[in-house]
C-alpha cells in the first residue's frame, strides 16, 4: 500500500511538472511551443515515458484548461461567497477583483482559457472545463439576477428575445432563473464583457504604457458597472 501511494504521489508530481513546463514554454514562445517531445527533452524523459502521462498534446492541453478554469471559478466563487447574499454590490466587486487577481497571477492560464489556445486543438465535449464554464455563467447570471429589480430600471431592454442567444444557454438560464427575461441574459453578457475587457488588455500588455495603476483603473470600471446596475459601490 505504501509503495502504491508513493508511486501515485510521484506520478502526480510528474504530471504537475509537465503542466508547469508546458505553461513556461507557452510563455516563452507562444502556444505553438507546447509539445510533448519538447517537454520530454526539458525533463530528461523519453518521449515514450511522457506519453504514459498524456497520450497526445491535446490531452495535455485539455488537462491544463480543466485545471486552470476550475481554479479560476473556485477563486471567484469563494470571493463572492465570503460576503453575505444581500451584499449585492460587494459580491459583484469581489467576483471581479478575484477574476483580475487570478488572471494577473496566471497570465498563461488566462490565455489558454479565453484566447485561441493551441493551433489545431479541439476541446473534447464535456469535462471539467465545460463544468467550470457552466459555473462561471451561472455565477455571473446569479449576480445579475440578484440585482435585477434595481438593474432593470437603469437598463434599456434593447428589444432582446430568447432567440438572440444560444439555445443551451437559454435552457440553463431559464431552468435556474425562471423569472429572468431575455434582457437579463444580455445584461449578464455585458457584465462579463466589462469585467474581462480591461483584464484582457492588461494580460496582453496593452495597458502597460498607458497607465501605472491598472488595478485602480479596473476598480473604477467595476464601480461604474455596479452603479449602472442601480447599486451603490462598496466604500
Amino acid at each position: 500500500m505504501q509503495i502504491q501511494t508513493r508511486r501515485a504521489r510521484l506520478k502526480a508530481e510528474t504530471a504537475r511538472e509537465i503542466k508547469s513546463i508546458a505553461l513556461t514554454l507557452m510563455a516563452d514562445a507562444g502556444p505553438d511551443a507546447i509539445s510533448l517531445r519538447a517537454i520530454a527533452r526539458e525533463m530528461g524523459m523519453t518521449a515514450g515515458a511522457i506519453y504514459g502521462y498524456f497520450p497526445t498534446r491535446d490531452d495535455l492541453v485539455t488537462a491544463l484548461i480543466d485545471d486552470l478554469y476550475t481554479s479560476l471559478v473556485d477563486r471567484v466563487e469563494a470571493a463572492r461567497d465570503a460576503l453575505p447574499a444581500d451584499d449585492r454590490a460587494g459580491r459583484i466587486l469581489a467576483w471581479a477583483q478575484a477574476l483580475r487577481e487570478w488572471s494577473i497571477a496566471n497570465p498563461q492560464g488566462f490565455r489558454l482559457i479565453y484566447d485561441a489556445p493551441v493551433p489545431g486543438y479541439q476541446p473534447p465535449p464535456g469535462g471539467a472545463a465545460a463544468e467550470a464554464g457552466h459555473r462561471a455563467c451561472a455565477g455571473l447570471t446569479g449576480l445579475v439576477a440578484a440585482a435585477w429589480l434595481d438593474a432593470r430600471a437603469h437598463q434599456s431592454d434593447g428589444d432582446h428575445a430568447w432567440s438572440d442567444f444560444d439555445p443551451r444557454l437559454v435552457e440553463e438560464v431559464r431552468a435556474e432563473f425562471p423569472h429572468l427575461p431575455p434582457a437579463a441574459i444580455a445584461l449578464a453578457l455585458r457584465v462579463w464583457g466589462r469585467m474581462h475587457g480591461l483584464v484582457s488588455l492588461e494580460i496582453h500588455g496593452h495597458l502597460s504604457v498607458q497607465t501605472r495603476e491598472p488595478a485602480k483603473l479596473y476598480r473604477t470600471e467595476i464601480h461604474d458597472l455596479i452603479r449602472s446596475l442601480g447599486l451603490t459601490p462598496p466604500a
